[in-house]
């Protein structure tokens, strides 16, 4: 056997990730907001793109929500120099020079499936392990800084709008107290640092004792700070524990006795609803028991959430739909939310003739390239956002015409099979989406669910019927006829709905709803302090 070497010539296929097709898949599973955040970035890093800016000061924003249903889409017309990216087109079909725009925007479903495209001295043990606890002449801590106001709008960087619309926060709010209650620095200094042990609902997240070893302070020293702070208000801060901080709001309403400090040793009775437990343990009659507990509910469990609320970003629409006259249903990508950027080639002309170096070429060339395929990547998206909705609202007419009752299962292959894409494909579309219907909105993944067999060879129910079944049942319950998991199992099958005990306690205990023996105490409850509350 001999060896030798020789040269052969083969041809193949790979199927290669390049550093723009990565872009694409990843640009088609952001959210709205992280689209905006990325296309600023570039914005910022890229010379020759440029956001196109609508003409009309009184445009619609994303916040518009309620006018949607006026707004069919917007005219913008684009520089003759210059690509538009899928925002940038016009997605009602006109002022566009490619065919392939036209009626993107907007597409007419029809549900039988007809489509038109559309804190050094106090405690030294205590400085020498953290120096970062040193206080100072004034007797404040390196670690605990004093927020104060001030009233001097003379400032260059002075905004009275700043002032006019921020709010108080608790810790802001407990400062303040502090100043005026407790007048030795030492005090004070503990103070802040259990204002900063503080949660946003009020309570104090620690243990006095290692707390007072940690300072290097005497735990009577640290419980007598502790005591004064648990009179600021509001009423409750400091609390550590929810009945200690029912306790203190009862004694600043002078209404703390013997009984109801026993009733508060006993909230996990109130808790599971075992009301002859509760009146035993208290040894109240029902009257008084009711009468406590109408306290209690006038409480707040949680008194620091009355500052420093934190602001909750509201969902915003990817895609509208809406009922057409004639019972069809119209699909409009939410151009609002959709970037419009463009690709200045007025600009790269110009730059290019003053590039003399092939690293500046280099450099202007690129800038085009990652601009130009931005661009054709947002286009992309938007294609596949509008396709997939599409189908989705065929293949559930049945929800978006008469309800959550007719929703039907449905998984990713199914949509990817109809609209011919690929099932990791759907599923980064629908992953962050969110659809604005007559029925409010849903994130596209709500659409998706899993199959419950009919008892009568029929079609296959939705999962998400089920649950809506279910709640519908519990909410129909009354105190002397409380259904448990069994009953409701009896009620499904008569429904045509074939499903295990334990499936409806899973579904029940997704739904946070107790159980039929916790249900009955409830209602009990309730009709008991109804009834005490009438007479």
């Amino acid at each position: 056997m001999t060896l030798s070497t020789r040269l052969e010539l083969k041809q193949g296929q790979q199927l290669v990730m390049t550093p723009q097709l990565q872009q694409a898949i990843r640009l088609l599973q952001l959210s709205n907001i992280e689209l905006s955040q990325f296309v600023d970035t570039e914005l910022e890093r890229n010379p020759l793109l440029e956001r196109e800016e609508t003409d009309d000061p009184s445009a619609p924003t994303a916040s518009d929500e309620a006018d949607y249903r006026n707004n069919s889409g917007t005219d913008h017309e684009n520089d003759g120099d210059s690509d538009a990216a899928p925002g940038g087109a016009d997605f009602t079909g006109e002022g566009t020079g490619d065919d392939a725009w036209l009626d993107l925007g907007k597409t007419d479903v029809d549900p039988a499936g007809a489509l038109d495209t559309s804190i050094e001295n106090v405690f030294p043990d205590t400085v020498a392990s953290d120096p970062d606890m040193a206080v100072n002449a004034n007797g404040l801590s390196n670690w605990a800084s004093v927020h104060q106001s001030t009233n001097n709008f003379s400032g260059d960087d002075s905004n009275l709008e700043e002032f006019v619309s921020s709010e108080t926060s608790l810790r802001d709010h407990l400062e303040q107290q502090l100043t005026l209650a407790l007048a030795d620095p030492v005090e004070r200094l503990i103070g802040r640092y259990l204002i900063d042990l503080v949660d946003e609902a009020g309570y104090l997240r620690a243990d006095l004792p290692s707390l007072a070893e940690k300072l290097g302070a005497p735990l009577e020293f640290v419980e007598r700070v502790l005591e004064t702070l648990q009179t600021f208000d509001p009423p409750g801060v400091f609390a550590r524990s929810l009945a200690e901080c029912l306790a203190i709001q009862l004694k600043e309403e002078n209404r703390y006795d013997p009984m109801i400090a026993r009733f508060l040793d006993n909230l996990h009775l109130v808790a599971s609803h075992n009301l002859a437990g509760l009146r035993k343990a208290i040894d109240a009659d029902a009257d008084d028991l009711a009468d406590m507990i109408a306290d209690i509910k006038r409480l707040n469990p949680k008194p620091g959430l009355r500052f420093g609320r934190v602001d909750i970003q509201r969902v915003v629409p990817d895609v509208l739909v809406r009922s057409a006259a004639d019972g069809s249903f119209i699909v409009e990508l939410n151009t609002d939310t959709l970037p419009r950027v463009l690709v200045n080639r007025s600009y790269y002309t110009k730059v290019t003739k003053s590039a003399h170096s092939d690293k500046d070429k280099g450099y202007i060339l690129e800038c085009l390239q990652t601009a130009s395929w931005l661009v054709k990547s947002l286009d992309q998206r938007a294609r596949t956002i509008l396709r997939v909705s599409e189908e989705i609202i065929r293949q559930q007419d049945g929800f978006f015409t008469y309800g959550v009752q007719h929703l039907r299962p449905l998984n990713l292959r199914t949509v990817a099979d109809a609209i011919k894409m690929h099932e990791s494909t759907v599923s980064r579309v629908t992953s962050n989406k969110y659809m604005s219907t007559p029925r409010g909105i849903f994130e596209l993944k709500y659409f998706f669910t899993s199959a419950i067999q009919s008892s009568e060879d029929g079609e296959a129910h939705s999962s998400e019927s089920v649950r809506h079944r279910i709640k519908q049942l519990i909410d129909g319950e009354t105190p002397k006829a409380v259904l448990s998991d069994d009953k409701i199992v009896e009620r499904l099958r008569k429904d045509g709905i074939d499903i295990a005990r334990r499936t409806v306690a899973k579904y029940r205990e997704a739904m946070r709803i107790a159980s039929s023996v916790q249900r009955r105490r409830e209602k009990r409850m309730t009709e008991t302090f109804n009834r005490s509350a009438a007479e």
